[in-house]
């Protein structure tokens, strides 16, 4: 096969590729992620975000304890976990949305592990893993500032 041939099939086979990148680049399927880290509707993994202040520990939440905010459910371990949420969501929910509070620093929404976390003046920050968390806290002020200004951007 000569040059040319090589390169008329390669420019062939290439154009269909490109035509379906941009059909799945417009796609519901990539189209924006949700505000909340929810995987199957369950904010953080199913774990009480109260309880990472009150018991200095992720505990999992009971199904007997819910409550829907921004679209995804809350799981607590107790009936007072879940109403001290209800009055005040922003305070205990972690921020970005519960998505890895470094990602969001280097410009992504990803997922966390719900034993990867700190609480930094009173504000619950979520990791991808152990290695992100030993990054993330070598320079926690630095990463905050800036996954603040990249928040809900990377949710795009």
């Amino acid at each position: 096969m000569t040059v040319s041939r090589r390169f008329i099939l390669a420019a062939a086979l290439a154009a269909p590729v490109a035509a379906l990148a941009g059909f799945y680049a417009a796609s519901p399927a990539t189209a924006a992620k949700p505000e909340i880290f929810a995987p199957g509707g369950k904010a953080i993994r199913g774990y009480d975000p109260v309880a990472y202040f009150t018991a200095g520990k992720p505990v999992a939440g009971k199904p007997d304890f819910t409550h829907e905010w921004k679209g995804a459910t809350w799981y607590f371990a107790s009936a007072a976990n879940r109403d001290r949420f209800r009055q005040d969501p922003e305070r205990w929910a972690p921020q970005y949305g519960g998505y890895c509070a470094y990602g969001v620093a280097q410009g992504y929404a990803v997922k966390i592990e719900v034993d990867q976390w700190s609480v930094v003046d009173g504000k619950l920050y979520l990791n991808y893993n152990r290695s992100v968390q030993r990054t993330w806290k070598q320079d926690i002020p630095g990463y905050i500032r800036t996954a603040d200004k990249n928040w809900p951007g990377v949710l795009k």
